[in-house]
């Protein structure tokens, strides 16, 4: 299973976010939960450091099946905030269909 952890400050702001495990849905290279959950976080961190600038701190896993992602204070923190939030519903939405398989959680 692949596990979603948030953290959010207590003002509501996400500080980070980590992903670990494996979905198992299906075989490796055809696991459409796998392949959904990393085009939208990679897509969003992506997208956070083209459209706003902001250097996100990354960790990955040498094999895969790790990633956390930090995202420091800029001026652009609004738009920042923006796109964090978009890719949790999009996490959420895999989620809904694929419960079995990714799981997220909040923590302050």
């Amino acid at each position: 299973m692949i596990h979603v952890h948030i953290t959010k400050e207590p003002s509501g702001r996400i500080s980070a976010f980590e992903m670990d495990g494996h979905a198992d849905y299906a075989e490796h290279g055809k696991d459409l939960v796998c392949a959904g959950a990393s085009a939208v976080s990679f897509g969003a961190v992506n997208a956070i450091a083209e459209l706003t600038g902001c250097t996100p701190e990354i960790e990955q896993g040498a094999n895969g099946g790790y990633l956390r992602v930090a995202f420091p204070v800029t001026a652009r923190d609004a738009e920042v905030q923006l796109l964090v939030q978009a890719m949790i519903i999009s996490l959420q939405t895999i989620e809904l269909d694929y419960a079995e398989y990714i799981q997220l959680s909040f923590t302050k």
